[in-house]
């Protein structure tokens, strides 16, 4: 008997082995980013004094009395933000103008001394009974730059913030995420000062201990920040992570507000050193605050779900941004556009074909981890592959051909983030055929394809830094979505109007009316000269499925306009192409525009490429009769024109020019300014 125990001992030995769980890959989450992970989609609302001066960075002078909403109603913003399916709110307590949403005790430069609520309302603790009415968790955004006070730049501003914070995780409930902007230091009124304030980002907050008060005061939030601790910036605000996106960052060689972050590490680092994931931030209108002419600028059904598949869909949650009104109410069209989302989101994801299929995988681990745990829907399983077997193949197999176009995956990332690369492939029974390929899977990974009719999908994991670990997958036909045309204009006026889909229609209105499948047909390019409202519809005749409205508003065309510069190149700053940009070598840009009109404003685009040079951001603006004299209309700051490089559009009274003069007074890196499109709003 003896000499059969051995071998029954190694048979067990070799089963626990193959049944215990992988070692963890670090770094890996703590249990606060666990719980932030769990959110994964939360709204932002920008609502502050920068509401009522119209503004995106107040400069700190303004007074309490401009704070007076008419109807605010915070529980409306928790109603949406319920609907949309997001399951959380940050709220801007104090932005870069120093006003507080909460009667603080340590300034006057809050709602206790302005009109609203006569003094005694208090906008935290009105959206902390909001978020607990809907079931809501609530962030806080405090801004470590302050434009209004005095002691900004001195030690004594560190002990006022930190009073702040105080007030802010001590009064209002648990609060899940503290965000605070990297933005800091620059000009401001400073009590009165009026004058420009740097300060070393790396040293000034002694964020070692800033941060050691928030663990104490909420144990449970995780900070936000470039550098983290426990959540980092995406790198830009157009709601994108990247192909490659690893929660993973080199964490101690970030700092908060550093020029090169974007660049260097907002995309993480394989080898990073901390658990640091992204969190993409975008608002639902170019600006973060509310501007009336922004109205019709909503971001469109289309271009919401590209960025929910390019955040969600890439290793990122997503904060979208609502630019609450004059009125305190999220508007009207915004409040449309996301509840579109939302259903579009489930309409995506409303039958998952993987639950028809039968799954396999190459190798397994044991029962305890096989590939049926990859769809078993439950978030502490999944499957594994044996020690040291890297590459696999997830293999899922129907019954019949089946139609699909989205495929997702997610790692179980409590054990760390392992996958480098991987591959999805189809077999419609004439053999396997690429779908599509990536590098980062992460905490979810969406892929988008055309529609592709297969029989079976394999899924290979080509490269991981240990035995791949996956939690869920799931594989959907979603309905198609009619995109809204892209419209393109020639300094000579000519419009042009692209659809990439094949077989749909664009339909077009210049008088003011709403277009649909009746208006005027889009046969050939447009000429329009005169200041108008253009709007533009998109309709696939076949399902009668259609895009939204699209608004432009057209204004003069360019066709006589001409750049006073020797340089050829300068004409690239009026050639209404937004992909080409002239760097002025004196910091300004004069155009005489070929008659005299009547303006009421101007438009400046920065450069649109990847690396932005020149971006202006304090200008001048005069204008001319002559070419000789010349008379100041505008000046001011393009505030966060550097993490935003969207059109900026200035107004000013009505003022008779032939010629106009842009001139920079500062640009974001220094550099010689540049301008992707320069234009005028006239009468």
């Amino acid at each position: 008997m003896k000499k059969y125990l051995l071998p029954i001992f190694l048979l067990l030995a070799c089963q626990a082995k193959e049944s215990s769980a992988p070692e963890p890959v670090l770094p890996i989450p703590s249990e606060r980013q666990l719980a932030w992970h769990e959110l994964e989609y939360y709204g932002f609302v920008h609502f502050n004094m920068n509401t009522f001066s119209d503004m995106e960075w107040g400069m700190g002078d303004e007074k309490p009395s401009q704070f007076d909403p008419s109807e605010l109603d915070t529980r409306q913003w928790a109603r949406i933000v319920k609907d949309a399916g997001m399951k959380g709110i940050i709220i801007t307590a104090k932005h870069h103008d120093g006003f507080c949403l909460w009667p603080s005790a340590y300034t006057e430069h809050s709602v206790k001394n302005s009109p609203w609520r006569n003094g005694d309302g208090d906008l935290i603790q009105e959206l902390r009974e909001a978020c607990d009415e809907f079931g809501l968790q609530m962030g806080i955004y405090y801004s470590p730059w302050d434009r209004n006070h005095a002691d900004y730049g001195k030690p004594e501003y560190i002990t006022y913030m930190r009073n702040q914070l105080t007030e802010l995780l001590s009064n209002y409930g648990d609060i899940f995420e503290v965000w605070f902007d990297g933005a800091n230091g620059g000009d401001g009124y400073y009590g009165g000062a009026n004058e420009t304030r740097r300060v070393d980002k790396k040293t000034y907050y002694d964020w070692e201990n800033t941060f050691e008060l928030v663990r104490e005061l909420q144990p449970n939030a995780v900070i936000f920040g470039d550098a983290g601790p426990d959540v980092r910036w995406v790198g830009n605000e157009n709601g994108y992570a990247y192909e490659t996106t690893w929660s993973n960052l080199l964490r101690d060689s970030v700092y908060a507000g550093m020029p090169e972050y974007a660049d260097m590490y907002a995309s993480g680092q394989e080898n990073g050193t901390h658990w640091v994931p992204a969190e993409a931030d975008v608002s639902i209108r170019p600006g973060w605050y509310y501007h009336e002419y922004e109205d019709h600028k909503v971001k469109t059904l289309a271009q919401l779900l590209d960025i929910y598949y390019k955040s969600i869909g890439r290793n990122a949650s997503l904060l979208i941004n609502f630019p609450v009104d004059r009125r305190g109410l999220i508007h009207e069209k915004d409040e449309e556009q996301i509840l579109k989302l939302a259903e579009k989101i489930k309409e995506d994801f409303r039958e998952n074909l993987v639950l028809k299929a039968k799954v396999k995988a190459s190798n397994e681990r044991g029962s305890d981890f096989s590939a049926k745990k990859m769809i078993d829907e439950n978030p502490e399983t999944y499957w594994t592959s044996e020690d040291g077997k890297i590459q696999s193949q997830l293999t899922f197999e129907f019954d019949q051909a089946t139609w699909i176009n989205r495929f997702m995956i997610r790692e179980y990332f409590p054990l760390g983030q392992r996958v480098r690369k991987f591959s999805l492939e189809g077999d419609a029974g004439d053999g396997w055929k690429l779908i599509a390929e990536g590098t980062t899977i992460g905490a979810k990974r969406i892929l988008r394809f055309d529609d592709v009719e297969v029989k079976r999908v394999r899924f290979n994991i080509l490269d991981a830094k240990a035995e791949p670990l996956i939690m869920e997958v799931g594989i959907f036909d979603a309905p198609k979505l009619v995109t809204e045309p892209v419209i393109k204009r020639k300094k000579s006026g000519e419009i042009t109007l692209e659809v990439p889909e094949e077989g749909v229609d664009i339909f077009y209105t210049i008088d003011d009316t709403t277009p649909d499948g009746t208006s005027l047909r889009y046969e050939e390019a447009l000429v329009l000269d005169a200041p108008l409202i253009l709007q533009v519809l998109a309709m696939d005749q076949s399902s009668e499925r259609k895009s939204e409205v699209l608004r432009f508003q057209i204004e003069i065309s360019k066709a006589e306009w001409l750049v006073l510069h020797e340089n050829q190149d300068a004409e690239k700053a009026i050639d209404e192409n937004p992909d080409t940009f002239w760097q002025s070598d004196n910091d300004e840009l004069i155009v005489d525009l070929g008659e005299e009109l009547t303006l009421e404003g101007f438009t400046y685009l920065p450069p649109q490429n990847r690396y932005m040079r020149g971006i202006i951001s304090r200008y001048s603006l005069t204008v001319s009769q002559d070419g000789k004299n010349w008379k100041e209309v505008s000046s001011g700051e393009f505030s966060n024109i550097k993490n935003n490089p969207v059109e900026q559009r200035v107004s000013f009274s009505p003022s008779k020019a032939k010629y106009i003069r842009l001139k920079a007074i500062q640009t974001v890196d220094r550099e010689p300014a540049a301008f992707a499109e320069l234009g005028v709003i006239s009468k």
